[in-house]
Order: structure tokens, then C-alpha cells, then sequence
């Protein structure tokens, strides 16, 4: 499965770049598993950290952040087959969740949640 990995980056973080870095090892933390168990993770920032610094970001919250930021998980979540939602408060995980719901895709809590990904046939 194509599992987008949702849970707090900015929030609680009162835009410190440490705090920030750190909530996103923890979302990559939680994707090598994923990985392992046969899934392709996905995680929002992936992509859109390197296309706000393209655009020219200059601050978290700019206009350019905005426009980047949350439509990247948004856009990403058509192409999944279900998100892994990490704990902590996240308005953008919450959003993600919801619009999940929304287009019936399964829901993870928890990484023991996720079935193993079944072998794909050989070429």
C-alpha cells in the first residue's frame, strides 16, 4: 500500500526549526518501518519542504508556505491507499484524516495497525 504518514511537523512547535526537524524524524521514523513491511510511505514534507525553499520560503507561515504546505498532503492523498495518523495535535494531520475518511480510505493508529504488504508478483 501507498500509506501517507500524518502527525504533528508544525504544531506545538511555535515555528522553532529544531522542534519542526525533530517532529519530522519522528514521521520518517515511523515510515522506515512501513518501508519494511513491504508499503511505500509517504510524507508531506518530503515533497513540499524542498518546493517552498524553490519558490523562495522565507519564513514558516509566509505566503508561499501556505500555498505549499498542507495541498501537498492533500494532493498526495488521491494516489494513497490508506494513512498511518500519528499521535499528537496536528490541525493538518486532522485534515488529512478527515479527507481520508472522506474518500474511504483506512485509517492506521498505530504502526502494528498496518498489515504487512503482501508479496508482489515477480516480473
Amino acid at each position: 500500500m501507498v500509506i501517507l504518514v500524518a502527525g504533528p511537523y508544525r504544531s506545538g512547535t511555535n515555528d522553532d526549526p529544531a522542534r519542526m526537524r525533530a517532529n519530522l524524524r519522528q514521521l520518517e521514523e515511523a515510515a522506515l518501518p512501513l518501508f519494511r513491511a513491504g508499503h511505500v510511505p509517504l510524507i508531506g514534507e518530503w515533497l513540499a519542504l524542498p518546493l517552498m525553499e524553490v519558490a523562495g520560503s522565507k519564513a514558516v507561515g509566509d505566503a508561499i508556505y501556505e500555498e505549499i504546505a498542507y495541498p501537498v498532503a492533500h494532493r498526495l492523498l488521491p494516489h494513497c491507499d490508506a494513512v498511518l495518523r500519528l499521535p499528537g495535535e496536528s490541525k493538518g494531520a486532522d485534515l488529512d484524516v478527515s479527507i481520508a475518511t472522506e474518500r474511504g480510505l483506512k485509517v492506521y493508529y498505530r504502526i502494528e495497525d498496518v498489515p504487512p504488504c503482501r508479496p508482489a508478483a515477480q516480473l
